[in-house]
């Protein structure tokens, strides 16, 4: 399948890039936990921030291909059972940004050992039942609806969420697993950075504690807050229109070739097409039939 995936609806391979910028923080907390207002702030604590959503709407799609393969790549594993990802590969995701926020949901030990030297910041909900039900109501209950990100699971991110969720599917997996899933992550990042190194903060604290961390000067504004589970669902589903014709394309090319292949194949097998055939000509020959 990843085969034919690259075959029929692959991009172009994204072209390597030099930092000139380095990585000043990971935000490693997952989705829910104030990732959108926390991205905001940094831009407006001068800091070039990269918020994993943005991986959606890359505008030639060459990023999202290498995020579903370095994704692949941690989930499906490696011959000598480790991860491979190096920060040259994360580099070409994330450009020249010096803050990184959402992605870690895909990657977060492997951020944690490609930038040794950035600040953590563990971003949490207090209330871990309220991040349960805001993580149901906008990732299960409305975006996992959509078709276009049903289709671009299936083209992309197959192994993402269901992986993170330990699952087969990302609403069974957030449904059954999410909270264990959410505690052991938090956990984990405790335990991987030293704590002179690490701030565990929530928007409920603001800007005040996040200043203190980064060495930056308190803004004078209200800390911001977006993204709430009220809008959420129509900010993503303006943003996925964009990616509405491309992802129904591609699935209607997978679901003819496939069918075309089948097809094909069940013809050859009756016999109606002699067996010392080459592909390329059972195939031509199943186009020109019907």
């Amino acid at each position: 399948m990843y085969v034919l995936q690259r075959l029929l609806y692959g991009f172009p391979e994204p072209a390597p890039r030099k930092r000139t910028k380095p990585i000043e923080v990971l935000c490693l907390g997952l989705p829910r936990t104030g990732t959108e207002s926390l991205s905001v702030a940094l831009r407006n604590l001068g800091l070039q921030t990269y918020h994993g959503w943005d991986l959606l709407f890359e505008p030639d799609g060459s990023k999202l291909q290498l995020c579903a393969e370095l994704v692949r790549r941690k989930y499906n594993g490696a011959r000598d059972g480790d991860v491979h990802i190096t920060s040259a590969e994360f580099d070409i995701l994330v450009g020249d940004s010096q803050a990184v926020v959402d992605l870690c949901i895909l990657f977060a030990l492997e951020l944690l050992a490609a930038y040794l030297d950035a600040k953590v910041v563990l971003n949490v909900r207090p209330d871990a039942d309220a991040w349960y039900r805001s993580i149901s109501k906008t990732i299960v209950e409305e975006i996992d609806q959509s078709w276009v990100i049903w289709g671009m699971q299936c083209l992309y991110l197959r192994d993402g969420y269901p992986g993170i969720f330990h699952s087969s599917t990302t609403t069974e997996g957030i449904q059954r697993n999410a909270k264990w899933v959410y505690r052991d992550h938090c956990k984990m990042v405790r335990g991987m950075v030293p704590r002179d190194n690490l701030l565990e903060w929530s928007v409920e604290d603001g800007w005040e504690p996040l200043c203190k961390f980064l060495d930056k000067p308190v803004p004078n504004e209200p800390f911001p807050q977006t993204n709430n589970p009220s809008d959420y669902a129509e900010h993503a589903n303006k943003l996925l229109k964009k990616r509405s014709f491309q992802c129904l394309r591609s699935l209607t090319l997978t679901v003819v070739t496939l069918g075309g292949i089948t097809t094909a194949a069940v013809i050859w097998w009756q016999g109606r097409i002699p067996k010392v055939m080459r592909l390329s000509d059972l195939l031509r020959q199943f186009f020109r039939m019907t």
